[in-house]
């Protein structure tokens, strides 16, 4: 099936709206399906019409392209500038699963991760435990330790610290480790 599907979208990938795109890596992705033609043609589609991605587009297909381990330069640093753009209208799981996929195939984009950074703090009180682990193993994972986003991450992690999974802990815990960052009340 998914080698008659590869073959189908990559010949109708110029044609795919921002959404298609965003759907089918994401897709491919979620199965594991890690399919060198349809990842390259998505690249393409998406780096040439980058402008019309929504924030969960930018989102997913950069998830998508680090889940299966594809650091296509072009594609991402055009994902860096269009996010940096529009970060206003990132939602929490979409900054998080934006940085967490940078990070994944070790990219640190100065501007991105600073906007990102940004946004997380002034809107701390919106993110869900899970999205705040992954924030913050980002960050570290790619050598940031700002201290205003981790003083966040740590006062918002403290008070619902009770919501963390056992892969949550472990990666706050790991992420500020890392990122030479403590909090006493945190820790």
């Amino acid at each position: 099936l998914f080698s008659a599907l590869t073959v189908a979208a990559t010949a109708r990938m110029h044609n795919f709206t921002q959404q298609n795109v965003a759907n089918i890596v994401w897709a491919y992705a979620k199965v594991g399906r890690n399919d060198g033609q349809l990842f390259g043609s998505a690249a393409k589609a998406a780096t040439a019409d980058i402008g019309s991605f929504n924030s969960q587009g930018l989102a997913n297909t950069a998830w998508a392209f680090a889940k299966v381990r594809r650091n296509d330069n072009e594609l991402f640093d055009s994902i860096a500038k269009a996010a940096t753009a529009d970060i206003g209208n990132f939602k929490p799981h979409n900054l998080s699963n934006t940085v967490w996929a940078f990070a994944t195939v070790g990219r640190s984009d100065e501007e991105l991760f600073g906007s990102v950074a940004k946004a997380i703090v002034a809107g701390i009180e919106n993110f869900k435990s899970q999205e705040l682990a992954n924030a913050a193993w980002a960050f570290a994972k790619v050598g940031r330790s700002d201290r205003e986003f981790f003083g966040s991450v740590a006062k918002a992690a403290t008070a619902n610290v009770q919501n963390f999974d056992s892969q949550g802990l472990a990666n706050t815990v790991w992420a500020f480790a890392t990122a030479g960052r403590s909090d006493e009340e945190l820790f």
